[in-house]
């Protein structure tokens, strides 16, 4: 079998296929090439290890907003049955602990190239191969070019002015260095997606004092990450095929059962209920997509899903300007977030919300961040939550052809 997986099949190629990226797609692209079809694989990635964007993103609070018993690859039946975890949600460290499983079960890091960038791609029709560059000079040639480049990994840091001169540490979620310790720092949070969220809860009680600079004010919901206790987990992996048979017949492949019932004709009453069931049980797709089914198509619907969140939030914020400030005036779409009592954060007294749609930034100092208005938030750390070129910024950062 090693000599079939070793020599080439292709004419006049290095390689059958190459492979970019070593996350979810990367790792499974060469485990049914190599390991299932036979083919001579190479593959690359820039990291120095597997994981993809789990590899780069390991800023506080990182963790998966899918469950724990589906966040998973479903081809293998002995890997579900030895799969470890503890919460409804996997944190960053389980989830590469988990990547690297797959990588050493399959013998996949020997197909890889890490610490290397792929620079160039070109499909020469007369020889019908692609040509494949590194930034390390080398270029290898193969029948078939996978990328799985991913849709979260182009890191996306704004410009502003002075941002040369800060003294302090600027950080960015999507490529976090190991060692770093934010207790005691007074952080400043640039971004409040589902990234910010997550350091945003995680980065409060330890540090000095946080600084969270909101664009876009948003819709946040309990992640509910509970302990799932041995009785759980031994039935969700005795019924793994009927689960799997769910996710992959479902609308949003989540494991859980998408609502069929319309909001838009359920009483005032019954809205309620199902939404306060859905926030006490925690997750953001659950409460998008479990509750009703209309949320995302529905004006009324929608309006109504909104409404019970910023009542909520009217609950929980302590000061009405603060609470005014964070409540949302956008229909609730983009990512359903959710976070681990979020808005009980800015009743803190080490946490200020500085509103950056009323009064911009204008420019990074030595010191900190100062607003239009010549506020300014003295700060050790800066950290850009701000997410990522994403879908196509890979492919447009690359030389393809």
């Amino acid at each position: 079998m090693e000599k079939t997986l070793e020599r080439t099949r292709t004419k006049g190629a290095d390689y059958d296929a190459v492979v970019i990226g070593a996350g979810f797609g990367g790792l499974y692209s060469v485990y049914k090439l190599r390991n299932e079809q036979g083919l001579n694989v190479m593959a690359f990635d820039s990291a120095g290890d597997v994981g993809g964007t789990w590899y780069w993103n390991r800023y506080p609070g990182a963790l998966s907003d899918t469950e724990s018993f589906v966040y998973r690859y479903s081809f293998s039946g002995e890997l579900l049955q030895k799969g470890r975890w503890k919460t409804r949600y996997l944190t960053q460290p389980e989830i590469l602990a988990y990547m690297n499983e797959v990588a050493d079960t399959y013998d996949l890091r020997r197909s890889f190239e890490f610490n290397t960038c792929v620079t160039a791609t070109r499909f020469n029709d007369e020889t019908g191969l692609w040509h494949v560059t590194t930034d390390k000079g080398r270029t290898v040639t193969a029948k078939y070019l996978i990328t799985a480049l991913g849709l979260l990994s182009a890191t996306n840091t704004p410009k502003y002015k002075g941002i040369d001169s800060f003294k302090g540490k600027i950080l960015h979620t999507g490529a976090w260095p190991d060692g770093v310790d934010l207790t005691g720092k007074r952080v400043g949070v640039i971004g409040t997606g589902s990234t910010g969220v997550q350091v945003i809860t995680a980065t409060a009680p330890i540090a000095k004092h946080l600084t969270v600079f909101q664009r876009s004010p948003q819709y946040v919901v309990p992640i509910g990450n509970t302990p799932q206790d041995d009785a759980t987990i031994a039935a969700q992996k005795a019924n793994y095929e009927e689960i799997w048979k769910q996710v992959k017949s479902s609308v949003v492949a989540f494991g859980f059962q998408e609502s069929t019932i319309p909001a838009e004709t359920a009483s005032a009453e019954e809205r309620d209920r199902v939404f306060e069931a859905a926030w006490q049980r925690g997750g953001g797709f659950y409460f998008m997509f479990g509750t009703f089914c209309d949320i995302a198509t529905s004006q009324i619907a929608n309006d109504a899903a909104a409404d019970f969140i910023k009542k909520k939030i009217k609950e929980i914020v302590k000061d009405p300007e603060t609470a005014k400030a964070l409540t949302p005036r956008d229909i609730y779409a983009k990512r359903p977030l959710c976070g681990n009592d979020y808005y009980g954060v800015y009743n803190r007294d080490n946490v200020t919300l500085a509103d950056v749609k009323a009064d911009p930034i204008a420019e990074f100092t030595p010191t900190g961040i100062r607003l239009e208005s010549g506020a300014e938030h003295e700060l050790d750390v800066v950290i850009f939550a701000t997410g990522f070129d994403a879908v196509d910024g890979n492919y447009t950062k690359m030389d393809m052809h």
